[in-house]
Parts: structure tokens; sequence; C-alpha cells
């Protein structure tokens, strides 16, 4: 189970190192014009439409995404059918569609059919697609049905597939949803314990796309607290130095937390590792100091590492529960930023937005110290500790005419009609075949290839280093 949510973790890389754009591109069009959003900067209008192109589409980004890292051959096909899954789910629930099965006016369908289009069915639907793709790509049909043999036949599958998940979703969905809004309201008069069981709900179900559900309760007027909005416009049922309890919490974790985390993982990444880590670290990091995004972060590590997500969590929660008990109150429109941050000295119920330094730089080492320690205590695969070969990253070939390599590997490995299935990750063409003594090690490290690696009997691992995708290119040929 734990590999294959690393493996889910992995496929999410790709649609997370989109996000670093968008948070950064929110943070300055919301500086430009932060009461209009745009409405009195033509610049800060381009550049928030065009981060709400992408963090608004996280969803699709996840199912295409998903659907591609968990393929076998990281094949297009799979993504296609990804997408498929995605608008099968999120069309057949949604509030209209809904409402013309119950017969009913759209105000009457239950909230939870608002709120379908989330991470969770992202990644529900990316799981499909490649799932449908894995099973059927290879699917021989009779002659009169010959077209849609093989990979055409994928998206039919999937199609299929999605409609019976939308039909398990139809009931479930709602219970969950209900259950959550349930819950939230039941913790109202917890006071700063009640704050910080929120929060720390509040990032355990962002993996679910569930968290909505909680924020609805507290930051909006669906339970009569709308934390949010009187904060800012100080009206009736507003209250100095409790309005507000709700947001404060996020800020230090956000601006200090996460960031100081992701130095930790950083610190703790392979050495052959560094570079990439920190190029997908500090995006993240600067996302979430300045515009208060976190999903670059916390989607590097939540699926690779769910103990230290937990440990997120829990964080999250004691810093909303401390900042509750203290004369501290900052909120947010956007996020927990330092944008919203700095936006919170002229809010009607701020109270010492100063307080968030000292605060924040002690939840700053906390995080680093915890995250270091779980890390290294747990050997857990953050970014940049992957399983992935340790000092492969820095090896060179010997032979730089990749289709000649790919030509005697191929012929050490017993010849096509021997793969039963190939794959490649960072510096290793990984294989599984039909049958083991047709392997030659002697020949294929005559290839030129640093090393083999037999993880178990019908698996190989070829290690070739950086160049990896090149050589693997040139057996897809071959095949």
């Amino acid at each position: 189970m734990m590999k294959y949510l690393q493996k889910i973790g992995k496929s999410l890389m790709l649609p997370v190192a989109v996000l670093p754009a968008a948070g950064i591109l929110y943070g300055i069009g919301y500086w430009i014009d932060p009461t209009g959003w745009g409405a009195n900067s033509i610049i800060a209008a381009f550049l928030i439409k065009a981060a709400s192109a992408i963090i608004d589409q996280i969803p699709i980004l996840f199912a295409v995404g998903v659907a591609v890292g968990m393929a076998h051959d990281h094949d297009g096909t799979s993504a296609l059918a990804g997408l498929v899954s995605f608008l099968m789910i999120t069309t057949l629930l949604s509030t209209g569609a809904v409402a013309m099965y119950k017969g009913v006016d759209t105000s009457e369908v239950p909230a939870a059919f608002g709120k379908i289009s989330n991470a969770f069915i992202g990644i529900l639907s990316g799981i499909i697609g490649s799932s449908c793709y894995n099973r059927f790509r290879s699917t021989q049909l009779p002659d009169w049905l010959a077209f849609f043999s093989g990979k055409r036949c994928v998206a039919i599958v999937t199609a299929m597939a999605s409609i019976v998940a939308s039909i398990v979703l139809y009931f479930v969905w709602p219970i969950i949803y209900g259950a959550l809004v349930a819950f939230g309201t039941s913790i109202l008069g917890l006071g700063p314990v009640g704050a910080g069981i929120y929060a720390m709900l509040n990032r355990a179900l962002i993996p679910l796309g569930l968290h909505h559900a909680l924020n609805a309760v507290f930051w909006f007027d669906t339970a009569n607290i709308n934390d949010l909005g009187l904060f800012w416009s100080g009206a009736d049922g507003a209250v100095k130095g409790v309005t507000g309890q709700y947001m404060t919490g996020f800020f230090p974790v956000m601006m200090f937390g996460l960031p100081a985390g992701a130095l930790a993982m950083y610190h703790t990444a392979k050495d052959s590792k560094k570079k990439v880590a920190a190029s997908l670290l500090m995006a993240g990091a600067l996302a979430s100091i300045f515009t208060g995004i976190t999903e670059p972060l916390e989607f590097s590590f939540m699926f690779m590492a769910p103990g230290l997500y937990l440990v997120h969590a829990i964080l999250t929660g004691i810093s909303a529960a401390i900042c509750a008990a203290l004369p501290f109150r900052v909120g947010f429109n956007f996020s927990a930023g330092f944008v919203d941050w700095l936006l919170s000295f002229k809010a009607p119920m701020a109270v010492n937005p100063w307080l968030l330094f000292p605060i924040g730089l002690a939840f700053g080492i906390v995080y680093y110290v915890l995250f270091r320690f779980v890390i290294t205590k747990f050997d857990l695969k953050t970014p940049g500790r992957e399983d992935d070969e340790e000092d492969e990253e820095n090896i060179e070939i010997g032979n730089s005419d990749f289709e000649l390599m790919a030509t005697i590997i191929l012929g050490g490995l017993g010849g096509k009609a021997n793969i039963k299935e190939i794959d490649y990750c960072a510096t290793r063409v990984r294989v599984e075949v039909e049958d083991y003594t047709q392997v030659d090690e002697k020949k294929i490290k005559s290839a030129g290839v640093p090393g083999l690696v037999r993880p178990s009997k019908n698996t190989v691992q070829v290690v070739v280093g950086p160049k990896v995708q090149f050589v693997f290119d040139e057996i897809k040929k071959l095949m």
C-alpha cells in the first residue's frame, strides 16, 4: 500500500511543478491590486487570470498527471483516459445533472455535488484511467471490432468504469460531505481547541478535496460564523479578539513552518538529487510565503510520506489553537501569505499583526527540527530521497550511441519476445521479463552500462544514468 501511495506521489510531481508559477502570478497580481483583484489594473487582471487558469484546474491537472505517471509506459493514451474519467464523473455528478435525476430544482440538490470537482476526484480519475490503460492497452477484439483493439479501447473501458464510480459516489459523496459539515458545526463552542481541531482537519482533508466542506462552515455563513467576512467588514456579529480565530493560525504555518519543512527536506535529500529537489522545494516555499498557496509543497510529500503529512496537519492544528488563545488576529481574502498578512493591518478586526514574526519563527524552528528528525528516523521518501539509486545521477555512460546500446541491451534481455513490461525511472531501465534464464548479464554490460540489478527473479534493472530516457526511447523503437 505504501509503495502504491508513493507511486501516486511521484505521479503528482508533474502537475505539482506547474503550481508555483500560478502562486507567484497570483501574488504579484494581488499585490498590484489588493482590493479590486484586477478591476483597477489591467496588468493585475492579466496576471490573476493567468494564475487562475492553473489553480482553478488543479483537479484536471491531477487527473492527467496521475494517469500518465501510473501508466506502465507513460503513454499519452493514459492521459486521455484520465481526462475522460474526470469529465465523466464531474458531469454525471454535477448539480444540474443530479437535479435532473431527482426531478427537483437545483437549489434542492445536496451541496456536496457543488464541490465534486476537487483534487480527490482528479486523483481518482487518474487512477481509473491508468488502471484501465494498464489492463486493456493490449486487448485484441474480433475482426469486426478490430478498429477498437489495443489502445483505442482504453477510453471506452474507462468511460464505463467511470460510470460505475459515479454511481457509487452518487450515494457516498453526500454522506461524507454532510458528515464533515455536521462535525465542523459541532466543535464551534470549543474556542481555541476547536480552532485547532478545525485547522488540523483542514490540512488532513486536502488530499481528499474535502477541506472545502469545513471551510464553508468556519469561513463563510454556512453556520452563522462567517469568520472571513466579519473579519474584513467588522459588521454586526464581529467580536474584537475573537473574529479571525479560524484564519490566524494558518499564517505561521504557511509563511514560516512549511518553508522550514521544505528546507529540512532539502537538507535530507541525497547529495546527487539536491539540485532537483531544491528547484521544486524553493519554488513551492516562495509560493507558500508570498501567496499562501501550499499545494506545491504539500502534494510533493503527502503521498510519498503520509506520516510526515500527518505531522504537518497536527502542527497546523497546534498553531491555530495557540494563535486563537493569544491576543493575535489576522485574516485573508485569498490565503495566509505575506500579501494578505500585510493587508490585515487595515482590517477592522485585526489584533497585533506583528506577533506573526515571533510565533512564526518559533514554528519555523519546530517544523525544521521535527521534519528533519522524522524524515531521517523513518527514512521517509520525500523529494530527493526516493528509492531511485544513490549515486547514479552522476554516472557518465561510456557509449553515446544510444541505438547501439539499446540493441545490445534488448538482446541481452532475451529480445522483445521476452519483455513482459518495460519502464524507466531517473537512472534505470526497469524490465519485467517472461523467462529470467534468457537474460545475459554479460551481454547487457557490454553495452557500456555501469551495472545491473536483479531485485527479483523476473525483474531486471539496467543502470544507465541520467541519459536513461534516450536509451529507453531507442529500446521502444526496436520493440
